[in-house]
């Protein structure tokens, strides 16, 4: 090698990335941003909530050191990704969830999502999401017919309705109290999905300990604003109704099943963003954030490849 090539960083197309924190600090931090919505769940929908997350964490706990064991491998489930993923199928899912819907759900996303494909870094699909997916495709009637209102909102019946669907209905009409409802999160929902004071507060201490970037999140969240903007809609409903915010923040984050790169990332974002707005105005379901998330991850591997340096790229030095 001369001597002037020394300083030349040679940047192939394949990603070669590394980073000095671990795994298991890496889930550990994100349990930390999700606790406060956990508790906040549980105070906002009582016992049926605390169930919900006790079940769907161990569970997804037990399945993953069983697959592991059925199939040889090292028990790895100190990394603690197996209790995010339970954790965050838990929180995206309505408080009257029956347990055993909550364990094939688990299932699905720790076998299925996650086992099959290779485990952890190799799974195409956020586990959590595809668990959700396939709980909801199987028992729609439970996941999103009826909602639990908040303990505290002196009713005891089940909502028949979402915001979100009587906005599509057009039949919503928002006002200042409203809106401070729903960013202060009383009100019915999923379980972690309700508070946006608490997301946004996650966003900030996932950003601040560079657990996350942030390009996906905020790509996502000016694709859904500009395009609800520019149909005429209410730009500040459609941000924090539905779950557009806590998979903003949680799920088009993941390291596994989204790009590396930063333009991959903002490409993702922006895409996922898109196809929320599509399915929430024109498609059969009130909210597309899960479905959206989904198609993106199926797509991260060409994002990775599209936006990556061309091979002999020379970062420095004299091309």
């Amino acid at each position: 090698m001369s001597k002037s090539d020394e300083n030349e960083i040679y940047l192939s197309s394949s990603p070669h990335f590394s980073d000095k924190s671990s795994t298991s600090g890496i889930m550990l931090g994100v349990i930390i941003a999700l606790l406060p919505l956990c508790v906040y769940g549980v105070i906002l929908f009582g016992y049926s909530a605390l169930v919900t997350l006790i079940v769907s964490t161990a569970c997804c706990v037990v399945f993953e050191m069983l697959f592991q064991m059925a199939t040889k491998q090292k028990i790895a489930i100190k990394d603690c990704s197996a209790a995010v993923t339970g954790i965050l199928l838990a929180l995206v899912l309505p408080p009257t969830t029956p347990v055993w819907m909550t364990i094939l759900g688990s299932a699905f996303a720790i076998i299925v999502a996650k086992g099959f494909f290779g485990g952890l870094g190799a799974n195409v699909f956020n586990p959590a999401l595809a668990g959700r997916a396939f709980m909801f495709v199987s028992f729609p009637s439970a996941l999103g017919a009826t909602w639990l209102e908040p303990v505290n909102s002196g009713v005891d019946a089940i909502s028949s309705a979402t915001i979100l669907s009587t906005v599509k209905a057009g039949t919503f009409t928002a006002n200042s109290d409203t809106y401070l409802q729903y960013f202060l999160g009383n009100r019915a929902g999923c379980i972690g999905e309700t508070s946006i004071a608490l997301i946004l507060l996650a966003f900030v201490y996932l950003l601040v300990t560079k657990i996350i970037d942030g390009k996906a999140t905020i790509s996502m969240i000016i694709t859904v604003a500009l395009a609800t903007l520019l149909s005429g809609g209410d730009v500040t409903m459609a941000l924090i109704s539905g779950g557009l915010l806590f998979g903003a923040v949680f799920m088009v984050t993941d390291y596994a099943t989204t790009p590396v790169t930063s333009w991959g990332r903002i490409v993702f974002g922006i895409g996922c963003g898109l196809i929320t707005f599509l399915i929430r105005k024109f498609g059969g379901y009130p909210e597309g954030v899960m479905f959206s998330i989904l198609i993106m991850n199926a797509l991260t591997p060409f994002l990775n490849k599209l936006t990556s340096r061309k091979y002999g790229y020379k970062f420095g030095g004299k091309a």
